[in-house]
């Protein structure tokens, strides 16, 4: 019986699993950032009487601007694909949530349907992510490897 506890002690010591844990993690996040934008998708006619535009633009335009891209946001952290450029504007919107929009907002708005603190949770997996990157189990990583791949390729046929 020791030994099974040691073997299984030493050998998870040595083996990390860090690529599969990362798309663990990007799809998860993914997921729950997919089902916020999906709810606010749901209540848009009652979170735009709410909302205010900006940079000029109506408080409908703007709304279906925001929702398209943490649409396409969490489709890219789900598939691995521009990651680190994936994470910045969820990152930004879950600041100005946390500081600006839950403080002056009830637990009971469509807009946000969770408690203060999760956008905390949000931004420090987003920070991990643009500090991590993807991992190799990405879109990201099979694009870097087939341009490494080709750059190599030239690299030895100037040689010849």
């Amino acid at each position: 019986m020791t030994n099974f506890f040691k073997n299984l002690f030493l050998y998870s010591v040595g083996h990390t699993y860090s690529n599969l844990s990362r798309l663990f993690l990007r799809l998860f996040t993914g997921i729950m950032f997919l089902q916020l934008c999906i709810r606010q998708m749901l209540s848009f006619d009652e979170i735009v009487h709410s909302f205010d535009g900006f940079l000029g633009l109506s408080p409908e335009s703007a709304m279906t601007v925001l929702l398209v891209v943490e649409l396409l946001c969490a489709v890219c952290i789900m598939l691995g694909f521009l990651t680190r450029l994936a994470v910045l504007f969820p990152m930004g919107l879950m600041l100005v949530a946390e500081n600006v929009l839950l403080p002056q907002t009830s637990v009971t708005d469509p807009m946000f349907s969770f408690l203060p603190g999760y956008p905390v949770m949000f931004i420090g997996i987003f920070v991990y992510m643009l500090l991590a990157g993807p991992g190799k189990i990405s879109l990201d990583y099979l694009i870097a490897a087939h341009f490494t791949e080709s750059r190599v390729e030239e690299e030895v046929l100037d040689k010849a």
